[in-house]
């Protein structure tokens, strides 16, 4: 499956921002999908992740109340709501793809990647 990334930018600390991973290539249905962000010189991290029906859904504790992960299987895309952004959260924010029903926080659980978007709040 194909990832591309959109909705990134600049925004103030408290402002909200969408991010959108379009997916092509497979049955995007029969996908878990995940969202990690990597700032400068830190490690990819986990954001949030959701199963393939979207009934089920995971956070990182840093996100948890202010991020909402969402996908519409009739659009092939996973969306990541992101309110009250603090300038801890800038970074770039990468979506995942993987071919199972188990959620996953951990990076090396997820085949497809894409390209990435930035975010960049501002205090």
């Amino acid at each position: 499956v194909q990832l591309v990334e959109s909705g990134g930018g600049l925004v103030q600390a408290g402002g909200s921002l969408r991010l959108s991973c379009a997916a092509s290539g497979a049955t995007f249905s029969m996908y878990g999908m995940g969202w990690f962000r990597q700032a400068p010189g830190k490690e990819r991290e986990f954001v949030a992740a959701i199963s393939w029906n979207g009934g089920n859904k995971l956070y990182a504790d840093s996100v948890k109340g202010r991020f909402t992960i969402s996908r519409d299987n009739a659009k092939n895309t996973v969306y990541l709501q992101m309110n009250s952004l603090k300038p801890e959260d800038t970074a770039v924010y990468y979506c995942a793809a993987r071919r199972t029903a188990v959620l996953s926080v951990s990076s090396s659980a997820y085949n497809s990647w894409g390209q990435g978007t930035q975010v960049t709040v501002s205090s």
